[in-house]
């Protein structure tokens, strides 16, 4: 068995109820192997990002203590993502989905392989995932861009709200 690791992993969704299809994915994410959630963050509504013209995302994080290792846990969140009829291959990129999951860290891990980048290589430029994952992590640090509460302070994260 691996050593535990905390995690913190991306929600977000604009296809469907995704507020539920969120909320509903913190209890997946408690049920994978070896995994417990700590905390989840409040749920965020945010404007697309990349490509806008598509309806607002609702957004959270979700802080993960776990022995699996950084591939078999992004294994697991794809699969999650499937699960809630997401279809990777299909969707057009940045567009509409019902469920995107991404692994943002790992512990103080740098990972640079096929397919799994960590940290999130866009973590630092996105409000969306920093507001919430400062909400439940507030000293967490981003290896190689310093902390996450300093990557947020130099955006403009006015465009996100605290829903329900």
């Amino acid at each position: 068995m691996n050593a535990s690791t905390i995690a913190l992993v991306g929600l977000g969704g604009n296809r469907g109820d995704a507020a539920a299809t969120l909320r509903h994915t913190f209890k997946d994410l408690d049920a994978l192997p070896q995994t417990r959630l700590l905390r989840a963050s409040k749920l965020y509504r945010s404007r697309a990002w990349g490509r806008t013209d598509q309806p607002d995302f609702t957004n959270a994080v979700a802080m993960l203590q776990t022995n699996l290792d950084a591939r078999e846990l992004l294994d697991a969140l794809l699969e999650i993502e499937h699960h809630a009829g997401r279809e990777r291959h299909a969707e057009e990129r940045w567009g509409p989905r019902t469920l995107d999951l991404d692994l943002l860290l790992y512990g103080d891990a740098v990972i640079d392989e096929p397919g799994l980048h960590v940290p999130h290589p866009h973590l630092h430029e996105r409000s969306f995932a920093l507001v919430p994952l400062v909400e439940i992590a507030p000293d967490a640090m981003i290896p190689g861009i310093g902390s996450a509460r300093a990557a947020l302070a130099a955006l403009e994260p006015s465009d996100i709200e605290a829903i329900g």
